[in-house]
């Protein structure tokens, strides 16, 4: 099992480092062994929805005790958890602790006990960290070469500059965001309430989030909320900074928002290489944040100490998050609640009568929702005004036999890319600049910058998505070079023949 302090979230980044370096790219993964029994339902969903990050077609749990356990601590009516029980019995999915293991194509062993504290980053979910090497591996990556992965940024690590009306500077590694937010991170409670305590037990002490750092909390669901209200510790995250921003996707598709204009400036103009730290499942580069280069997946708990820390620069395992209110050093051990504190609160405070009441009223939604008219009739109705949602040409003048396919002659080069190309690369998914391409369009039909939104939620719009299409701001075209002859960043090309510099798009 797991050791004392170490989380859902630790073990997770291990297992998509193990499975990066393995490979297993359509692959189903299925976790076996005897460390099952002491992971719980919400452990194993946290390293099942990592299945896109280390490349597999699905992670896969069988079904044991523990799942009929969560079931019925959900809320789920007696008679569908007898069903589950009943099929997965008869189909031989069942699993026990005598049940033999199964067979595999190929097999990976990962003993729990050795998994640590750790976080993955500066950038992709497959770096793993362990926490003591947090702050030399961030300087690493500052001295390195951009072509080595690094920042480029050598004999820069004290380097700091003044933020225009604060009263604080800026530097190389300073977490300008923290946010708990995610798909499983936050609907997992041993993780959350954790976060909670120890943020209960930072602001007792007199500790709250540096000035610079843009916090927030996104919880997995309105039941979350319900349980860290009851249980106290929704006040605890308010005094450090941690507050409520609503439900969905937020900083890990690039929906934090815009930072203070004085600290984007101040990062802007002075190349400084700002960190964010969030308990999401992606860090590609450009889809957290516009304005930061090193981002960081951590738990939550490591969220907000990182938030009272304000740098990636400190070694959390030797150096204080932070001065105390008697001026004494306070230390991240010294506000890290114990896993049996954590499990006292989850089962003062969390009961299946929270998931059936929220279940209940799920559709209901608030006034926005209700004020939705939808259209009715057989097909869609498009809206020619809409923004979001248009129809994609892909079957217009489409007759019933296909034409015959036939060959691309003479092709010039568009895009000439190196190695670890991601789909966040080729098709992002942050926030959307207005002199981009895509922002233009959105621009000229009416939309405000403010309301720009993201490339995730334009993805019904093939107009903005065909102007998005390697317009990432980290990516890197090999064809396209400065007068010193680095490789410039962003969706840029050379047009044929003239070789003249544009837009991937424009041209």
């Amino acid at each position: 099992k797991l050791k004392e302090g170490v989380t859902a979230t630790d073990l997770v980044l291990r297992v998509t480092q193990m499975l990066r370096k393995k490979g297993v790219v359509n692959k189903f993964v299925e976790f076996f062994g005897p460390g099952l029994s002491s992971l719980t339902l919400a452990d194993r969903a946290t390293i099942a929805n990592m299945a896109p990050e280390y490349g597999a077609t699905c992670g896969y749990f069988p079904v044991d005790d523990v799942t009929l356990d969560y079931l019925k601590f959900s809320g789920r009516k007696a008679e569908r958890i007898a069903l589950v029980k009943a099929y997965s019995k008869a189909q031989g999915l069942f699993r026990t602790t005598q049940s033999p293991d199964p067979e595999f194509t190929d097999t990976l062993d990962l003993d729990l006990a050795s998994v640590v504290s750790a976080m993955a980053g500066p950038n992709r979910p497959e770096k793993f960290v362990p926490l003591p090497e947090i702050k030399s591996g961030f300087l690493a990556s500052l001295e390195a070469p951009k072509d080595k992965g690094g920042f480029a940024k050598p004999g820069e690590a004290a380097r700091r500059v003044p933020v225009t009306g604060k009263n604080f500077d800026l530097g190389h590694g300073d977490v300008v965001i923290a946010a708990i937010t995610s798909c499983t991170n936050t609907s997992n409670p041993s993780v959350l309430i954790g976060a909670g305590l120890l943020a209960k037990k930072a602001a007792a002490l007199g500790l709250a989030a540096k000035p610079w750092v843009k916090t927030s909390f996104a919880p997995g669901s309105q039941v979350v909320s319900e349980y860290m209200s009851k249980a106290g510790l929704q006040k605890e995250l308010d005094k450090v900074g941690f507050y409520l921003v609503g439900y969905g996707c937020t900083t890990c598709i690039g929906n934090s928002g815009p930072l203070d204009p004085a600290i984007s400036k101040a990062i802007n103009d002075n190349g400084i290489v700002a960190s964010a730290v969030l308990s999401g499942n992606r860090n590609f580069e450009g889809r957290v944040s516009p304005d930061v280069q090193a981002a960081y997946l951590a738990s939550p708990m490591l969220v907000v100490a990182y938030a009272l820390a304000g740098s990636t620069r400190i070694d959390l395992a030797t150096e204080p998050l932070g001065e105390g209110r008697n001026g004494k050093p306070v230390y991240l051990r010294d506000v890290w609640p114990t896993n049996r504190e954590i499990e006292q609160h989850i089962r003062k405070n969390i009961s299946a009568s929270m998931f059936k009441s929220r279940y209940a009223s799920v559709f209901t939604g608030d006034r926005n929702w209700r004020a939705v008219k939808p259209r009715t009739g057989e097909t869609y109705a498009w809206d020619e005004k809409s923004t979001y949602v248009r129809n994609p040409p892909h079957f217009t003048g489409m007759g019933r036999t296909p034409s015959p396919t036939t060959d691309i002659v003479k092709a010039r080069i568009l895009g000439l890319f190196g190695d670890k190309i991601t789909t966040d690369h080729i098709s992002p998914a942050g926030s959307i600049k207005a002199a981009s391409p895509a922002g233009r369009y959105l621009t000229d039909h009416g939309v405000k910058p403010l309301d720009f939104n993201q490339y995730g939620t334009r993805r019904g719009n093939h107009e903005v998505m065909m102007r998005g299409t390697f317009a990432n701001i980290r990516i890197k075209n090999h064809m396209v070079k400065d007068a010193s002859g680095n490789v410039k960043e962003g969706g840029l090309t050379l047009h044929q023949p003239g070789g003249a510099e544009m837009t991937i798009y424009d041209a």
